[in-house]
């Protein structure tokens, strides 16, 4: 049975994406430039980068673009350079980029596309604007046909509610199931009070949540605004990683950068967060702690958030990927000692003191200093 060592939440910063919803962060941010990653480095050297013997062990890769996934050209290839060395690979889409869902089909083999989610995101105003309804359940029935395990999700946001019940009756009719639900932030307020995207109260926004029955949905808002104190492991056993540059962070907030795509042969050094999270609250709680990276949390499984059982008796996902996204992270590794809950601490301060210390000085210095470095 395969044991799973490492989680990553992989950005690929492609902007570009063929539809438009108006709560989407990149939209919120007004960072829709419709541009494509630059990749640095080709999807072999990646693959390699991110080996099982450098890492250490087999990693679960959840890749999501800041515009849509599918249309980085590089994409099936970079999940067919993953899925080679062993690992497991979730892709976020909002699945209507058929081409690419025909070009992963044509490349990775059948036995390595059952180590595959697709995590749909159903935006259904845009899907039928465009009409794209029925191609976005086609290409979802498409991954399913082979052998990919897969889910689809709902943003909540108000615009929706009268939406519910044709939501409903589309993913019965195609998928067997309701769908799964997800919080939708507003991502204009940059204070740390941290707030929903919309009009209604908290109170109001989880309860028309609670119609759909989503367990992603009640993790999420459970965390949602709850500062963690326990010692985490984002860091060492993962964290958020950048595919176009390879700079990795053990979490969105963490001073602490690594690149894992430079040195290909220099060994990784992995650090805890421990009790150093300068979030608010887990920003990716159904990632992480469902994964285990807080062993002291004992949250339900990454596959109980996101599976359904259909009407017809079947999972959306299938057994191998059951297999690894019922694991906790906890229980394949072992603990801290006290030294390297020191050494953590003491990396996470010069880190911090080193962020803080380039931000003091102007750009035009910074400028002068990297050229006098490069001389």
């Amino acid at each position: 049975m395969d044991k799973i060592k490492y989680f990553f939440e992989c950005l690929i910063p492609i902007t570009a994406c063929d539809i438009k919803c108006h709560y989407c962060y990149v939209v919120q941010r007004d960072n829709r430039k419709m541009r494509m990653a630059d990749m640095k480095y080709s999807p072999d050297y990646i693959g390699k980068a991110l080996c099982q013997k450098r890492l250490g062990g087999i990693a679960y890769f959840s890749l999501c673009g800041a515009g849509e996934t599918m249309m980085q050209k590089e994409l099936p290839e970079l999940m067919f350079a993953l899925l080679k060395e062993g690992h497991y690979v979730n892709v976020t889409t909002n699945g209507t980029v058929t081409k690419a869902f025909k070009r992963i089909a044509e490349i990775i083999p059948a036995e390595l596309l059952r180590h595959v989610q697709f995590s749909f995101s159903l935006h259904l105003i845009e899907l039928k604007r465009l009409g794209m309804v029925e191609k976005f359940f086609d290409n979802v029935k498409f991954v399913h046909s082979l052998g990919c395990s897969f889910l689809i999700q709902v943003n909540l946001c108000d615009e929706y509610e009268p939406l519910f019940a044709e939501i409903k009756q589309l993913c019965l009719d195609n998928v067997g199931a309701l769908p799964q639900l997800a919080a939708t932030r507003d991502e204009l307020n940059l204070s740390n009070d941290i707030r929903l995207f919309t009009h209604h109260t908290k109170e109001e926004y989880i309860h028309n949540g609670r119609e759909f029955d989503s367990p992603l949905f009640d993790f999420t808002m459970k965390n949602f605004m709850v500062k963690r104190h326990e010692y985490c492991y984002a860091g060492k056993w993962g964290g958020s990683l950048n595919m176009a540059t390879g700079e990795f962070r053990p979490c969105y907030a963490s001073p602490i950068t690594l690149n894992l795509f430079k040195d290909i042969e220099k060994p990784l050094k992995f650090y805890s967060v421990g009790h150093h999270c300068r979030s608010p609250f887990c920003m990716n709680s159904s990632h992480f702690i469902s994964f285990g990276t807080i062993p002291d949390y004992k949250a339900p499984t990454y596959f109980e958030l996101r599976n359904r059982i259909t009407k017809d008796g079947w999972n959306w996902i299938n057994d191998d990927m059951k297999n690894v996204m019922s694991q906790k992270l906890y229980d394949n590794h072992k603990r801290d000692t006290q030294y390297e809950i020191f050494e953590a601490s003491c990396k996470y301060y010069v880190c911090l003191t080193t962020s803080k210390l380039k931000l003091m000085i102007p750009k035009s210095l910074k400028k002068i200093i990297k050229n006098a470095l490069h001389r």
